[in-house]
């Protein structure tokens, strides 16, 4: 089991940064890809970013390509997701995950509890 805690998040205007932590804690972390998605309300989850547990390979979305970094600390168990130039269209539940590194929302086991990201126009 790996139990996945979300922090960071909330609200900001559009064009401003936000910061999204998820720490993990139970099995090795580091035997995990992790990935970022979201969920704006009436739409599907999507995805937004991914990174392989060593860190080597990184992938995102085009829509956030450019404005998100994701990016892990395997010793402090921690995947981070740094927001810039948010637009409006980034407000969603946003979700960290861990599991098989990819795209697809079905490749990942555990899931962390979901934090709000609300950028105002």
């Amino acid at each position: 089991q790996v139990q996945l805690v979300q922090s960071g998040g909330g609200l900001v205007q559009a064009g401003g940064s936000l910061s999204l932590s998820c720490a993990a804690s139970g099995r090795t972390f580091s035997n995990y890809a992790m990935g970022w998605f979201r969920q704006a309300p009436g739409k599907e989850r999507e995805f937004v970013a991914a990174i392989s547990w060593s860190g080597g390979r990184i992938y995102y979305a085009d829509s956030v390509k450019g404005r998100f970094t994701i990016s892990r600390d395997n010793a402090k168990t921690t995947v981070y997701l740094q927001m810039n130039s948010l637009k409006p269209e980034d407000t969603a539940v946003y979700y960290c995950a861990a599991g098989s590194v990819g795209v697809v929302a079905t490749g990942y086991r555990y899931w962390g509890q979901g934090t709000q990201v609300t950028v105002s126009s």
